[in-house]
């Protein structure tokens, strides 16, 4: 399997975690939905980007999660 492919797979399944987390979506202030839709597309992001490295899928969904935070504080 190409490392491409595998880092396609990976960041698809990164995202379906995040998601799955969300069951309880409804509950959720704006704030935290911002987060969690911030931590996803960074960790996606970050895998890309690395070429599926589990370091820059981590600290894309880490800093995506803080910058989704902080544009859901303001709205």
């Amino acid at each position: 399997m190409k490392s491409t492919t595998l880092a396609k797979l990976g960041a698809v399944g990164v995202l379906a975690v995040a998601m799955a987390g969300c069951s309880s979506w409804d509950n959720m202030s704006h704030r935290q939905k911002s987060a969690v839709t911030g931590a996803g597309l960074g960790g996606v992001a970050g895998a890309v980007v690395t070429g599926g490295g589990v370091l820059g899928t981590v600290g894309g969904a880490a800093i995506g999660g803080v910058i989704g935070d902080q544009v859901g504080k303001n709205r």
